[in-house]
């Protein structure tokens, strides 16, 4: 991104800081104490906001009406709860993850039942429809690259339409995804705005203000790193514990299904680092968003709540999910020699 904006951000960094301050500009030299230089990141985020500013995509994303909608989110919140900055942010996270991914998480789940609950059919028909073809194949000589086509054709075809009978193509699974993802960046970059005085608020540098005194315990400053890591190691650690609590639900996972896992058992390990890197504030949404996610995990393997979610009964389904999950979590991780 600074490479793209090349020397002209080098000559307009004086008068941004002067602007983030909120003092004049003076055409003259400038007497008494030097401004002390902001670090590369807060002033490239400033510039994001420079009246002029042709920056990169980062600009155009921390300047965009969803990200300005997730600003005013948690200042309504802040102002609405009267709590400090840790408090509203934690209770904005909790709000979010009940209101928005929870019910989406419930359908996923609701999806992803009538879909295994089909997987019978699904493959009685594969075998009908394989000795049809194989009729077909010997009685016209077709090839084998012409039958396996015309047995994958209809196959599709067939698997479609139990879909559309049953209202539940898989696809409608993702959309927990299409919603959750974005709304994590949007909200994560309004915390940066926030952290660093670039938030498009009226409420300016104040937020930033604010954030400084408004930590609790070992980081009472929120536009700061955790300089003990102990936030970002923990965001780690719980965003492993839901990878490994989905990898014990799937037994005989497909190679497809393992590469998966392994790619986001290593984001989740990456995030460390990245997550010592940002201000707390954000590290702490962070964590809050996944202890969240952690218990939606752990609260839609219960099956009362799958019942009052009227979630279908499905044969992979278990009467004891908790006791399972740490009979399975104990054989692999503990009582392997």
């Amino acid at each position: 991104m600074l490479c793209t904006l090349g020397g002209r951000l080098a000559r307009l960094q004086p008068t941004l800081r002067l602007r983030a301050l909120g003092l004049p500009l003076l055409s003259g030299p400038m007497s008494g104490p030097k401004l002390q230089p902001l670090p590369v990141w807060a002033v490239a985020s400033i510039s994001a906001v420079a009246p002029g500013s042709t920056g990169g995509w980062y600009e155009a994303l921390a300047a965009s009406a969803p990200v300005r909608a997730a600003e005013e989110v948690l200042l309504g919140a802040h102002a609405a709860s009267g709590l400090p900055w840790w408090g509203s942010i934690l209770l904005t996270t909790v709000a979010l993850r009940g209101a928005v991914t929870l019910p989406l998480a419930a359908y996923q789940h609701y999806i992803l039942a009538k879909v295994e609950n089909l997987q019978p059919e699904i493959k009685n028909i594969a075998r009908h429809l394989n000795q049809e073809v194989a009729v077909y194949a010997s009685q016209l000589g077709w090839s084998k690259r012409v039958a396996r086509l015309t047995y994958l054709r209809n196959m599709r075809r067939l698997v479609s339409e139990l879909y559309i009978r049953d209202n539940c193509h898989p696809f409608k699974a993702t959309v927990l995804v299409w919603i959750q993802l974005p709304m994590w960046i949007f909200m994560s970059v309004a915390l940066r705005n926030f952290s660093i005085g670039a938030t498009h608020s009226e409420a300016g540098f104040s937020v930033q203000e604010q954030l400084a005194t408004g930590g609790i315990l070992w980081f009472p400053d929120l536009t700061a790193l955790d300089s003990t890591w102990i936030l970002p190691v923990s965001v780690g650690v719980i965003n492993l514990l839901i990878v490994e609590i989905f990898a014990l639900q799937k037994i005989g996972m497909s190679r497809f299904q393992m590469y998966v896992t392994y790619f986001v058992r290593a984001v989740s390990v990456l995030m460390i680092p990245i997550a010592a890197t940002v201000p707390s504030s954000i590290v702490l949404y962070w964590l809050c968003s996944s202890f969240m996610g952690l218990s939606q995990n752990l609260l839609l393997r219960s099956p009362g709540f799958r019942h009052l979610c009227r979630i279908p009964v499905t044969k992979s389904d278990s009467d004891t999910p908790y006791k399972d999950l740490f009979a399975a979590f104990y054989a692999k991780f503990i009582s392997r020699k």
